[in-house]
């Protein structure tokens, strides 16, 4: 199984590197692009080298498309690469998964008319505009979509996308 994660610089920290490892930790191959092949680093001054680079990502390659929250998202909007990444997810029915402010890209790619989705508080008037129906939920899962509404709400996040991938939660018996 493999996830691909956008990156720009000024993503919420907590939103990029708990979903990432948790993946890792459940054996899914991870993949970071960004907008060019250098470091992009986080609002709390943490940086990640990506992989590869927007414009060279194939959609099809991948089973999950993750964009972390944060002033990023305004960024990779305004990417047209990043836009089409996240509209050919949605459109080939390829499950996507975003927190925060990373609804907006999802706006950008015109998505999300009549999808029930959730958000960072600051954008519910914006994924209204754009066809949504707003929920004020910590997360929120419509088909292959799966929405969070920010960094407080990290530890239900990411377990709505382990269902989302229909990753079995590992228990470990201790005798």
């Amino acid at each position: 199984m493999k996830a691909l994660i956008l990156a720009a610089d000024r993503f919420e920290d907590l939103t990029l590197f708990l979903p990432w490892y948790r993946l890792r930790e459940e054996g899914v191959e991870v993949t970071v692009a960004a907008p060019f092949l250098h470091a992009v680093t986080g609002t709390h001054g943490y940086a990640v080298e990506p992989d590869t680079a927007i414009h060279e990502v194939n959609p099809a390659e991948y089973d999950l498309l993750f964009v972390p929250a944060g002033p990023a998202a305004e960024h990779l909007r305004q990417r047209e690469e990043a836009v089409d990444v996240a509209r050919t997810f949605i459109e080939d029915g390829r499950k996507v998964a975003a927190i925060g402010h990373g609804a907006q890209l999802l706006i950008s790619a015109g998505v999300l008319d009549g999808r029930r989705v959730t958000c960072s508080p600051g954008i519910r008037d914006d994924v209204r505009a754009a066809g949504a129906v707003y929920s004020d939920e910590a997360t929120v899962t419509d088909g292959i979509l799966l929405t969070g509404r920010g960094p407080d709400d990290l530890p239900a996040f990411a377990q709505a996308m382990m269902a989302l991938l229909g990753a079995a939660r590992k228990v470990l018996s201790v005798r």
